[in-house]
């Protein structure tokens, strides 16, 4: 498989990383951490009007239609810059089925919008002791030619701004996805604390009114989109991580080759080298591992081993290069006048959104063990 860039997503990639590092300065992010909501607009707005947040969306729509594997290349340099912004569940867990299985009416009424960067979607995927996405407690009710949404949905980012957010809920024969106004009556939002700060917020359902052109997918349709949606926006935590991972590597070699101890760089002394070069070794499998699932979703081919593969890696990696950059840079790695610190917060909020890594290991272990039986 080659996984060399085009000529197109390198230029797409230099772009993104020109205008996020531009306005991700220390400085910058320390004004937008200030703020109530941890949201910057005109680098949203920025990146729409160079057509970046198009990337996974049709030219019909006013996108660039470049589809799955040059949208994870922009979550990777977000990760990158941990840039203040909703990339993946604006514009992969939401947008990006809205595209792929959304009606004609639906995408012109919300994709243009979210393409200029003037209008946010959202995707709630997460229930409060509902490991499975597609296995929802939230119930919906038919009610003439609508729905009466009730439950409870956790940790939905970026709720308060969005127009539509994208959920599941039962119905009569099984499951549906809906796209619900979250301005409507009988909707609450409760804000909830992110470790990286990002705003979530939890979803509080009481007979919440959705209309018929607001139903994504229906119950013989849902499963298979859910399934769709969750391993595409699992590549593209990956990706981000991917950038967290790197961006903390080379932060810590660039303080180990100027930090001294014993009037020699601490990039000299063995231990260090060889942490800072386990680090590396990961940073570089976990880019191959997420790129060949990116791949393989990107050509709509079969990829549910690569994906539980990545993720397991994401999970390890950030931990070991978060624990590593922190140890190797000594205290300053928790000095909020060094930028290190928001790494490892992301580091962190990354792994738990990804799950137990064991558990995951645990899983492809017996789904393997279940294809060799059969």
């Amino acid at each position: 498989m080659d996984f060399a860039l085009s000529e197109e997503q390198t230029e797409l990639q230099q772009l993104a990383r020109q205008i996020l590092e531009d306005q991700t300065g220390n400085e910058q992010l320390r004004e937008i951490e200030a703020r109530e909501e941890r949201f910057d607009e005109k680098l949203w707005s920025d990146l729409g009007e160079a057509g970046l947040l198009g990337i996974g969306i049709g030219e019909a729509c006013g996108g660039l239609g470049l589809g799955f594997e040059s949208l994870c290349l922009l979550a990777e340099e977000v990760g990158r810059t941990v840039a203040p912004l909703p990339v993946v569940p604006a514009l992969v867990s939401a947008a990006l089925p809205i595209e792929r299985f959304g009606s004609d009416e639906q995408k012109q009424r919300l994709l243009p919008g979210v393409a200029a960067g003037e209008s946010l979607v959202t995707a709630a995927l997460i229930e409060a002791g509902a490991e499975d996405p597609s296995a929802p407690q939230a119930t919906a009710k038919q009610d003439g030619d609508a729905w009466l949404l009730s439950g409870e949905k956790s940790c939905v980012p970026f709720a308060n701004r969005a127009e539509r957010v994208l959920l599941a809920a039962r119905v009569e024969g099984g499951v549906a996805l809906y796209l619900l106004d979250p301005r409507s009556e009988g909707v609450a939002l409760q804000r909830q604390e992110a470790t990286a700060g990002e705003p979530q917020f939890e979803l509080l359902l009481s007979s919440a009114r959705v209309e018929a052109r607001d139903l994504l997918a229906g119950p013989d349709e849902a499963p298979a989109v859910i399934d769709w949606i969750v391993e595409r926006s699992t590549a593209a935590v990956c990706a981000m991580a991917l950038g967290v991972a790197e961006r903390s590597t080379w932060m810590t070699a660039e303080y180990t080759a100027e930090r001294e101890q014993f009037g020699v760089k601490i990039a000299t002394f063995q231990a260090v080298g060889q942490r800072a070069a386990n680090c590396y070794i990961d940073v570089q499998c976990l880019r191959l591992l997420t790129q060949q699932a990116a791949s393989l979703l990107h050509g709509e081919r079969d990829a549910s081993d690569e994906v539980t593969i990545a993720k397991i890696w994401a999970g390890d990696v950030l931990h070991r290069v978060s624990h590593a950059a922190q140890h190797l840079h000594g205290g300053i790695g928790v000095d909020r006048d060094y930028l290190l610190f928001r790494y490892c917060l992301w580091a962190k909020q990354l792994e738990l959104t990804l799950g137990s890594s064991a558990e995951r290991l645990a899983q492809l272990g017996e789904r393997i063990a279940a294809e060799y039986r059969a």
